[in-house]
């Protein structure tokens, strides 16, 4: 069993009442590789922003649990480095399992997600209540879902969306004891989030997705007021990226986000943490495609995954100051 604390990791409760008092909303950056968490950290030091390192269990399974444990010890130490002892959470994203959750927290993770929004309500209830009791031993928090969003992220796969209803959110939140709730009000996984019918088209031609539900949002905040609620499917799918991966032979079509501005609304309610990962794979992918197609004869990795990393920070450094207001708030 390795504490969270020894690695110098705190967990989500003081950091998501802070945000809910300050109206701003905590970044939660999916990582698998070590550029990946370069870019986090050096994009929150300097925008001086707690952050959330996000693991799915593919990434988990991609990364080896024993090297992120040690990711994470090594990203606390390097915000030092970088001159700011900024709070960083490791999170485990999406955990679809009792097993998957405790093997976490017994390699170090500070926070958890128990994901049974694909079980029946009270099937819900008493996977999410069997994490809490658990994980709460050890000082770690817990976020559980109530609805489900459509689209696809890692071993998470939906086709469509199940809008939470907030008649049900202080009966699962009291007999859960979850230290917040993912919800479903609009939002969804992966870089194409909605079909082309969908949306509409503006002035330019671009997509546009139908608007996210406040009207949830503003009713589960009066059932649970100054409760902490995360958003999952948060890209912006920013459409520079999407045109240099597919100038460079990428064939990434109709893929459109979360329009900003209704994430910059979200994040000054309840809403304290904002998942962002499609992003970053495309301000990534579009970084190496760029160096591979116009520098052909480059082979070294740090040609093209430095690059990467460079436009990787750029965006979360984005997001941090111009989005989720978490900017100043270490």
């Amino acid at each position: 069993m390795v504490s969270y604390k020894e690695l110098g990791l705190v967990n989500t409760r003081d950091m998501f009442a802070k945000a809910i008092k300050g109206g701003y909303a905590i970044p939660a950056f999916n990582f698998n590789n070590m550029e990946q968490m370069q870019a986090i950290i050096q994009a929150c030091v300097e925008t001086s922003s707690p952050v959330i390192l996000q693991v799915s269990s593919g990434a988990r399974k991609y990364a080896n649990q024993t090297i992120l444990r040690y990711m994470a010890q090594g990203a606390v130490e390097y915000a030092k480095e970088l001159g700011k002892n900024i709070p960083i959470v490791l999170h485990l994203d999406h955990g679809d399992s009792f097993e998957l959750c405790k093997s976490c927290i017994e390699m170090g993770f500070s926070s958890v997600m128990i994901d049974g929004s694909h079980l029946p309500y009270e099937e819900n209830i008493a996977l999410t209540k069997k994490v809490v009791d658990y994980a709460h031993q050890y000082d770690v928090t817990v976020e559980g879902e109530l609805g489900v969003l459509a689209g696809i992220e890692d071993d998470v796969k939906a086709e469509h969306h199940t809008y939470t209803e907030p008649d049900q959110v202080v009966d699962f939140v009291s007999r859960t004891g979850v230290d917040s709730l993912a919800i479903s009000i609009g939002t969804s996984h992966g870089a194409n989030k909605f079909k082309p019918e969908q949306c509409t088209r503006n002035a330019d031609g671009i997509l546009v997705p139908p608007p996210l539900r406040f009207d949830i949002l503003k009713e589960i905040e009066k059932r649970l007021p100054g409760f902490p609620i995360v958003l999952h499917g948060s890209s912006s799918v920013p459409q520079d990226m999407v045109a240099i991966i597919n100038k460079y032979g990428g064939a990434v079509k109709d893929a459109v986000g979360i329009p900003e501005e209704q994430l910059r609304e979200a994040a000054k309610s309840a809403v304290c943490k904002i998942n962002i990962d499609s992003d970053g794979r495309l301000a990534m992918t579009a970084a190496v495609r760029e160096v591979l197609a116009t520098k052909p004869a480059e082979f070294d990795p740090r040609k093209y995954l430095g690059p990467a990393r460079d436009w990787l920070k750029k965006l979360y450094m984005h997001k941090c100051e111009s989005v989720l207001g978490s900017a100043g708030k270490a």
